[in-house]
């Protein structure tokens, strides 16, 4: 039980006049509990926490979650909105996000006595500063993702399928013990490279292409998540051009992050000396996320992030260059 993050998410009781908040994403209820299944949920009550979790799980929560009620359910929906009138909860806060409109309406035919509250304020912010362990594992995510592309880059050649290094990054990452992958890895070539999400395909690596790949893994939990450009063969000048402009940008990005700073700062270090390079209208995404239990989580780097830079945050910062019928650039790194 992380005690801190559930005082602070009990700072909400007061704020939306509530007297319990259904907590329901894995993420979150994995933060607070410690429970790694793929099954359960959190009420956090005035008078208790309570974790509720299928027939499958109960050994298992009873083992990883301490300082919780345990309740084993067969019904879910009908479990939750019983021990919710049993409590006499009037008004229930819950993630509005990760709870779908058709689980909201059977809810609210279940729990006629009890205002549904959507809570504005996301409870992921809970998990926006990393605790020493936490960084632990992510780190080792990152080495076990950095090496294998160490180990990959080199066997980079003409002719080689772009799926073909995007498996064996995979199987590299799980060979040095990744549980499993971030997501499905990117490389993109060529043309393809102005595709920022250009997941791999059969196409042929040739000469004097720019290649985007973009991986990350999975460590007892926690992901890593990373990008690199190469080019097999010479660099034409246009090439070694749009490189340089998104390393500095990435340089300015990381010269902008400091504690206090607003995260929209960070993002216009990046996109305003990409943009008076003349290159603003090809970089479209975010400078960068966070990531810890999820691959993409807060803070958000962008211009329409919300929030300041902490110590203990840990996020990417990847300006890009796509330029369409021509190929693109992204590099990446992590900070904290």
């Amino acid at each position: 039980m992380r005690k801190p993050a559930l005082k602070e998410i009990r700072q909400r009781f007061e704020k939306y006049s509530l007297d319990a908040i259904l907590v329901s994403n894995l993420d979150n209820v994995r933060y607070l509990s410690g429970f790694t299944g793929s099954e359960g949920a959190i009420l956090v009550s005035q008078n208790g926490n309570y974790f509720l979790t299928g027939s499958r799980y109960t050994t298992q929560a009873s083992e990883q979650t301490k300082g919780f009620i345990i309740r084993e359910y067969d019904n879910r929906e009908k479990e939750i909105s019983d021990l919710i009138s049993k409590l006499n909860i009037k008004s229930l806060g819950f993630e509005p996000q990760y709870v779908t409109f058709e689980a909201y309406n059977r809810l609210l035919k279940r729990l006629q006595d009890t205002k549904l509250i959507p809570i504005a304020e996301g409870l992921d912010s809970v998990r926006n500063k990393k605790e020493g362990s936490e960084l632990t594992l992510i780190k080792e995510a990152i080495r076990i993702a950095s090496e294998s592309y160490l180990d990959i880059v080199g066997r980079i050649k003409i002719g080689i399928e772009e799926r073909e290094i995007a498996l064996e990054t995979e199987y590299l990452m799980r060979k040095k013990g990744a549980e499993k992958v971030s997501f499905d890895t990117i490389v993109a070539s060529g043309k393809r490279a102005a595709l920022p999400h250009g997941i791999a395909t059969g196409k042929r690596i040739k000469k004097g292409e720019l290649i985007v790949i973009d991986f990350g893994a999975r460590y007892q939990g926690y992901y890593s998540d990373e990008t690199h450009t190469v080019v097999v063969g010479k660099p034409t000048t246009k090439q070694k051009k749009i490189y340089q402009i998104v390393k500095d940008a990435q340089e300015k990005a990381f010269d902008a992050i400091k504690p206090g700073v607003d995260v929209t700062k960070v993002d216009s270090a990046a996109r305003d000396y990409i943009g008076n390079a003349g290159f603003g209208k090809y970089f479209g995404h975010g400078t960068g996320h966070g990531v810890g239990l999820a691959v993409h989580e807060m803070p958000h780097i962008s211009p329409l992030g919300k929030g300041v830079i902490e110590e203990g945050m840990v996020f990417t910062v990847e300006p890009g260059i796509y330029i369409p019928k021509w190929g693109g650039v992204r590099n990446q790194r992590s900070c904290r």
